[in-house]
């Protein structure tokens, strides 16, 4: 992508007032860090209240007498199921039973469904949602809407001074507080927290009352990744690819087993034969000895210096206080304990694979 195609935040000069640094993600432009840099914001997150601009996803209202029908093609799952204002983690998998992109649907009527969806993959998500609800009585209808997400034990808080109640809104579940709002009870930092899409003279408002809290700070691209893989939660186009199955991904948990069983959804074939045979290989989490990160591309072995798997993400966990990584390796590797090394330019780095999640998840959920 060009430098004229890259796109940007419609906040972009509330982050340069805020002496953001920009780099590339996904065609945008982000904030990458702040002043304060990218240990102190995630700790100020897993403290108090970290505010993200996270305005290069993407939402897409699904409505229509044959949205749940369009939605159980598209993904493993069963929507009409879900209670009004559920939300559910899913997938868009392609025949391979790969997946396309990971998205959080959630329920907001009889027959109206609210998607949000990856920056890197939006208007390929776009074109195959509306190519699939030509079967389809149902609208795609993509939303122009900033969207702010506010992560940590402080959050909830922090919208009551600024005048949004969260009260009875547990973890995974989205309402529309206001006209032309949406607000879910979910994040990517295994904090509690909020996501919020609203028209951007709104977000500008909110933003304002936000930072008038000094529990509430701007966070960056940088800190949202280490944050979310301390939290074992996976990035799309790392973690996560067309040529990754959720069965490898050790994500099953989120298709139902009456859908596994007989959902008529895209790659269900495919998925199908994958659990009966047992996939070729696992994602895990990966701790590497010392205090130097292994990174994502790094080649695993074993003691006796044969492939093992690979590293998908790895940082520095602040909050661990030690590197942390995942990635995928043999199936018969795949339990916590087993030690392997990373190949990180020449050098060997002992590493373990260890348990998810590194930092424990505080949602809130009752």
């Amino acid at each position: 992508m060009t430098g004229q195609d890259t796109r940007h935040l419609p906040l972009e000069d509330l982050h340069q007032a805020a002496g953001a640094r920009f780099g590339a993600f996904a065609g945008w432009s982000m904030p990458l860090t702040y002043p304060p840099g990218v240990m102190k914001e995630h700790l100020h997150t897993r403290e108090h209240a970290g505010l993200f601009d996270i305005s290069h996803m993407k939402l897409f209202e699904v409505d229509g007498p044959g949205a749940a029908a369009l939605l159980n093609r598209a993904c493993p799952l069963d929507a009409v199921t879900l209670d009004i204002s559920q939300s559910k983690y899913t997938f868009f998998l392609n025949e391979a039973a790969g997946i396309i992109d990971d998205l959080i649907v959630t329920r907001l009527g009889q027959d109206r469904f609210m998607v949000v969806a990856n920056a890197g993959n939006a208007i390929e998500d776009e074109k195959h949602l509306r190519a699939l609800s030509a079967n389809f009585d149902a609208r795609v209808s993509p939303l122009d809407r900033v969207f702010l997400a506010i992560q940590g034990p402080d959050a909830w808080a922090a919208l009551a001074r600024a005048g949004i109640e969260t009260g009875s809104l547990l973890f995974m579940h989205g309402i529309e507080p206001r006209q032309n709002w949406f607000m879910s009870r979910s994040g990517y930092t295994g904090e509690d927290g909020f996501e919020i899409g609203l028209p951007e003279k709104d977000a500008r408002d909110l933003v304002a009352k936000l930072l008038e809290d000094e529990r509430v700070q701007w966070i960056g691209l940088a800190a949202r990744d280490s944050l979310r893989l301390e939290a074992g939660l996976c990035l799309h186009g790392q973690d996560l690819t067309p040529g990754i199955d959720p069965a490898s991904a050790g994500l099953m948990w989120a298709i139902p087993k009456d859908v596994r069983a007989s959902g008529a959804f895209i790659g269900a074939d495919a998925l199908r034969s994958i659990l009966e045979r047992g996939p070729s290989q696992r994602r895990v989490g990966l701790k590497p000895d010392g205090r130097q990160p292994v990174r994502a591309g790094a080649t695993l072995v074993d003691a006796g210096g044969n492939p093992a798997g690979h590293v998908t993400s790895g940082c520095f966990g602040p909050s661990t206080g030690h590197p942390v990584a995942m990635g995928y390796v043999d199936t018969a590797l795949a339990k916590a304990g087993t030690k392997l090394f990373a190949d990180v330019r020449g050098t060997k780095i002992p590493i373990d694979i260890t348990s998810l999640p590194f930092t424990p998840h505080r949602y809130r959920k009752g």
